[in-house]
Formats: C-alpha cells, structure tokens, sequence
C-alpha cells in the first residue's frame, strides 16, 4: 500500500536516543515523526538502572569518556526544561558513587585512577571512610574511589519526558509500527515503508537499539550492533545504601521510589529478552557481597532489557555511508540513558545544518562501512 504521506524526519525507535533526537528536532520547529515497534521506552530505556556514570562506566580518559561527561553536564538544564515543560519529574538525584574494592587488584586499579578525570574528581576513600558513609558496606572492602558529581535518573521518566516534550513541540509519535522496509532512490533514502503504508521524509533517523543493524542491512549496510541482555532485581529499601554502590561482579542504585535496584549481567543470546533463575542468583549473590544485609530479602521484581552493543564498545552516531538522506544513531550500550542529550543535539544539529559536528568523528559508522 502506497501514500502520499511525508515528513521532515523520521526517527525509527521510540527509546531514549529516539526520543532525544526527536526532542531536539521538534525544538527547532523540524517536523519529526517516531516510529517504534512497541511501547516508548518499552525496551532497554525502561529497563535501565538510570545511573549517569561516566568514570565508572569509561576509564580511557578519551574522546568517549569526553563525550560522557559532556552529556552528564547537560542535565541539570535539561531535567529543568523536561520538568517545565512536562511536568515529568526525572527523579535526578545526586547520590555519587562508590566504587570499591574487594582485592588487591581491584584496590591498585582504583587506587590508580584517583584524582580529576575530564574535570569530574575522585577520592580515594579507606575502608574506614568509607564504611562512615556507608555502614552497610561488606566488611571486606579494602577502600574506594568516591565521585561526589556521578548522578542518576529514573531511566524511564526520562524518556517519556523526552517523548512528551517532543510531542508537545509538533512531533508524532507512531507506536506498535514496525519498519517493513525503507525507500530509496537515486542513492538516498526517503523514507519508510510500513503496514499502514509509506511515510517519506527528507532524512531518517535509524535509532532502533539492536535492531538498527536489521534495518540497516535493509541498505546493503552491515553494521556491528547486536543484542546483549541484562538481567536486573528490585530488592527492599532495608538497609538500602545512600550512593550508589559499583562493584566488580555488580552495582546497587537507590531509588527514588524506596528500592534498590541490583545489576546487571551482561549476556549475548541474542534477542531473548527474559530472566534466567542463574542470572538472577548471581545478582542476589553480587548484592550481598557489597551490602550483606540486603542477602536477608528477598527481591520484589526482577526484569531484563536488551542493551545495543557494537563491535568496539563505542556508539554509531552520524550519516550511514554510501546513502544521503540517513544517519544512525545506535551502540550506547550501557550508556544510552547518559548519553541521550548529547546524541539527541547532535543528530538534531546535524540534520538541520546539513554536516556532521566534528564532535561525532570518533564515532562516525563510516570507522566499519567502506564507501561504496
């Protein structure tokens, strides 16, 4: 079925990249429309723990930690615009984070990476200091490292904030379409073809989690974006830490809402997005091991969410080779919740300026695609 149907851009995924770049296309008066297959946010970005981590997620002090840091400087406005604009609260709430040690090895590694990274401190704290700020702590830590301005949000308030503000500003939100092919011509795309018909566009958006790699081959594009599952528990508030709390085998993160969630394993198999009795033991086992007390109850809700991951650990964001008219936007891994508002201006900008920022080299899809 064919139509007449056309937009200025369509973004193909409706999680927290989705809807950022849509936020920040519609801000600018740009007609968007997202297209998800399910629910917004009903994937990764309502699954994820929320935490705004860049120095424990990132420790090469290069251009993507840069990035990261750049993205958690952007919140504190954004939260308030969000809040302005929605009336969505984020939870964004500065807890920090503790990273500590259990080895020798893991308390060397930290020890050497105290000090400034990208303007963001960290102290080394022995384990007396920090049982003080943490009475809860396994009494086997030998130390860590305290990043005071490591923040979190509710992983899944934000993208509905994003995706309400997107749609206040002008844009469509599509859910429960899936992409059934993309329109071409002359070396350019022109839009989407689905069951309720086409929709073209002057630019598309590819930014549909681990399933950008499937849309993408739909071009002759192999890109290395694949699945990998994480397995998450909500256990009591009881004995629940302050800060959030980052170990070898595991993280716990309390929330706003009185829980503590406790994460995340990190599976490839493929695209099967379900709990495992294994992988929930061994986040119970890594809750207890940093915080003992919580090994005494029992979880009130577990869940898993498929992460997009990329062949070297780095997001895919920019034009896609070989075609005008598409850029990608997909690979986050576990930073997709911290680096939304970056992507999402990034995309946005380059769009409406018609090129790249210089800021997107590092990540350009163009370091796996030959230009054909």
């Amino acid at each position: 079925m064919s139509s007449n149907r056309s937009t200025d851009v369509i973004v193909v995924g409706g999680g927290v990249i989705g809807c950022a770049i849509a936020y920040h296309l519609a801000r600018e008066g740009v007609r968007v429309d997202v297209i998800e297959r399910g629910e917004i946010g009903g994937e990764a970005s309502g699954a994820a723990a929320g935490m705004l981590a860049p120095l424990a997620e990132v420790e090469d002090a290069g251009p993507f930690q840069e990035l990261c840091v750049v993205s958690l400087r952007m919140f504190p406005a954004l939260v308030a615009m969000l809040r302005e604009e929605t009336g969505v609260d984020v939870e964004y709430l500065p807890s920090g984070i503790l990273r500590v040690a259990l080895t020798d090895e893991e308390e060397q590694r930290l020890r050497d990476l105290a000090g400034c990274a990208n303007g963001l401190p960290q102290h080394w704290l022995s384990p007396d200091d920090l049982r003080s700020l943490e009475p809860g702590l396994s009494p086997d830590v030998r130390g860590g490292l305290y990043s005071p301005e490591e923040r979190q949000v509710n992983a899944d308030r934000l993208t509905q904030a994003f995706a309400r503000a997107a749609a206040m500003h002008g844009a469509t939100l599509r859910r429960n379409l899936r992409v059934s092919g993309l329109l071409t011509g002359n070396g350019r795309v022109t839009g989407v073809r689905m069951p309720n018909g086409d929709l073209a566009a002057g630019h598309v958006v590819l930014a549909a989690g681990p399933w950008t790699g499937r849309i993408a081959a739909l071009l002759g594009a192999d890109l290395p974006v694949f699945p990998v599952r994480g397995q998450m528990l909500a256990l009591p508030s009881k004995s629940a830490p302050r800060h959030i709390v980052w170990g070898s085998a595991g993280y716990l993160v309390p929330k706003a809402n009185g829980l503590v969630f406790a994460g995340a394993t990190v599976e490839k198999v493929g695209f099967r997005r379900r709990t495992t009795a294994a992988g929930l033991r061994s986040l119970a086992e890594a809750a207890s091991t940093l915080a003992p007390r919580l090994g005494a109850f029992a979880p009130v809700d577990s869940w898993a969410g498929l992460r997009p991951g990329s062949a070297d650990g780095l997001p895919l964001l920019g034009p896609l080779p070989g075609w005008e008219g598409v850029s990608v936007a997909t690979g986050h891994y576990r930073n997709g919740i911290l680096l939304s508002p970056i992507t999402g201006r990034l995309i946005a900008r380059s769009i409406i300026d018609g090129s790249p920022d210089g800021t997107m080299a590092s990540f350009s899809p163009a370091r796996f695609l030959a230009h054909t």
